[in-house]
């Protein structure tokens, strides 16, 4: 219990202390008034998102690229683990594991860096080696078509490493005596695979699932940021989301209500998706819910 009472402290005070202040929301805020004196204004700071006629446009988007980021990262992420878990010498199985995390400690500004040096029109690393071989450049930072693919293979680079850990994590919880029984029974790697590891990874997957989703209107605003940038607006159709369309609003108007009210948005989708989600898996398996 006392090992738990830091996590604890932590939600409490930066989580719960500060939900009174989604109040923001409704008024029309300013400094000198605070967030309880300023004037009240109702549902008027929502009218934004719906006026600026983006709202299905960010909400897709958003939904969209965070669902491709649950559902590839998950299946990789689970292949990974079955992987290195097929290794059999303790060695290589480290430095592959170790390799494999590294990619999550780099930061979104890198990982920006290191596209533009492939991706860039003049000096890129790819179009250099198109010159190279007499083809024609390609101007990757004007194709909107392209950059969902080029965004979603960033982030499964850079989280699926880390991600493997946990359900790595969950394989070696299985009981050893059930998989050698299996094997002294003549059941192939593939076998084993089949019938004894993935049934063994189904809970952590669903609750993995069922937390992602809470966050499914959350979108990786570094990552977004430093692969797009502020102004390539040509990219914005397919790669604007809600998080970058705020924060080049807050530039040009600096007004905290409205990134109140799309905050409290955000949230409300996410909690009413949760617990859509955990009332289907309770329906299908109780066992599986998370509550």
């Amino acid at each position: 219990m006392l090992m738990c009472l830091p996590a604890v402290l932590f939600f409490i005070i930066f989580a719960y202390c500060p939900m009174p202040g989604v109040y923001i929301a409704f008024t029309n805020y300013n400094f000198r008034d605070g967030i309880f004196g300023s004037p009240f204004v109702g549902f008027k700071n929502f009218e934004f998102l719906l006026k600026s006629g983006q709202l299905w446009l960010l909400t897709r988007n958003t939904i969209f690229y965070n669902l491709s980021f649950i559902l590839l990262g998950n299946f990789l992420q689970i292949t990974l683990a079955i992987m290195v878990n097929e290794i059999r010498c303790n060695w290589f199985k480290k430095v592959s594991q170790t390799i494999m995390f590294l990619p999550y400690f780099i930061s979104a500004v890198l990982i920006g860096v290191l596209a533009f040096n492939i991706l860039n029109y003049d000096t890129g690393a790819l179009n250099t080696l198109i010159r190279e071989t007499g083809g024609n450049p390609v101007k990757i930072y004007s194709m909107a078509g392209i950059w969902p693919f080029v965004i979603i293979l960033c982030n499964i680079w850079q989280q699926t490493g880390y991600g493997s850990i946990v359900y790595f994590a969950s394989i070696c919880g299985i009981d050893s005596q059930i998989v050698e029984a299996a094997e002294v029974d003549g059941a192939t790697s593939l076998q084993r695979i089949r019938y004894i590891i993935l049934p063994s990874l189904k809970p952590t997957f669903i609750i993995l699932m069922l937390f992602a989703l809470g966050g499914i209107m959350k979108g990786n605003f570094g990552l977004f940021y430093n692969l797009i940038g502020p102004a390539n607006s040509q990219l914005f159709p397919s790669t604007d989301i809600i998080e970058t369309f705020v924060f080049r609003t807050m530039m040009n108007q600096n007004n905290f209500a409205t990134s109140s009210a799309v905050g409290l948005y955000q949230s409300l989708f996410g909690f009413l998706l949760v617990m859509f989600s955990n009332w289907v898996v309770k329906k299908i398996d109780p066992d599986y819910a998370l509550f």
